[in-house]
């Protein structure tokens, strides 16, 4: 089991590179729905040299704060759809708490190189998703396809329960249910996303808090960027349009590296 943290000291070049972090995190997560624990963990495991359990828990405090924030951005601007969010966040809080438990439980080392193989997958599902047209995107949603639904409810389990191991929001694979299963519009699945990804993250920072395993001064640093790069990447969002998909190929680029540099180091 993993040693409980009573506390770390921030140094002033710490706080200054977890508030750029986090900053960065929250423009990924308000522009493409993610970014936010993806980001985050690798900054706080090699970057502040914090043990992976310990850096999970503090990610998904921050990353609740900067869901959240963007969702009520969102929400102003009318781009969430209540009624499919609702249905596919619970089902991912219910699996995010198991999966949560399990990962508390985990080796470290095998996190991180789960951690890193499912970076590389995020990053080939969204150069798919940007090199790809849908015709489910530009379906309008079905508030009452009870099928649809039932889809999404399943979708959120599973989503939840590896969210919850690995200590991440989900919004890599959130926002494509919510494409394809719900039939909403790119920008309208981003926004929804983010009750999801609030969600989970939150189920998560609960039980890894309960352990004594969140470094709630640099949480509270990678809260106050999340903030601010939340409101531009919602901002953003709005007016990029078609420059989003040379947006999304270099998030993944960034997003495959450290997931490949992330699996060799745990694997060492």
């Amino acid at each position: 089991m993993p040693r409980r943290a009573r506390g770390v000291e921030v140094s002033v070049a710490m706080a200054l590179v977890t508030l750029l972090g986090g900053t960065l995190a929250g423009l990924s997560l308000g522009l493409l729905g993610v970014g936010g624990s993806i980001l985050i963990v690798p900054l706080l495991v090699y970057g502040l040299h914090l043990p992976p359990h310990l850096a999970i828990g503090t990610s998904t405090v921050a990353a609740t704060a900067s869901a959240l924030w963007s969702l009520g951005i969102h929400a102003r601007a009318g781009t969430v759809r209540w009624r499919q969010g609702g249905t596919y966040a619970l089902a991912s809080v219910l699996g995010a708490a198991s999966g949560a438990r399990l990962g508390r439980a985990t080796d470290s080392h095998l996190l991180l190189a789960l951690l890193g193989a499912l970076m590389v997958l995020i990053a080939a599902l969204m150069v798919r998703g940007a090199l790809r047209r849908s015709a489910a995107a530009s379906r309008a949603p079905s508030d009452r396809s009870g099928a649809r639904l039932a889809a999404l409810a399943a979708a959120g389990f599973g989503v939840g329960s590896l969210a919850g191991l690995v200590g991440v929001g989900g919004g890599f694979l959130t926002v494509p249910a919510l494409t394809f299963l719900a039939g909403l519009p790119l920008l309208s699945a981003v926004g929804t996303s983010l009750i999801s990804v609030g969600a989970v993250a939150g189920t998560t920072a609960v039980s890894y808090a309960s352990a004594h395993l969140v470094a709630w001064p640099i949480a509270g640093l990678l809260m106050a960027g999340g903030m601010l790069g939340g409101y531009a990447g919602v901002r953003l969002a709005g007016v990029l349009g078609a420059r989003k998909r040379a947006l999304t190929l270099l998030f993944s680029a960034v997003v495959a590296a450290a997931g490949l540099y992330m699996m060799a180091q745990a694997l060492r």
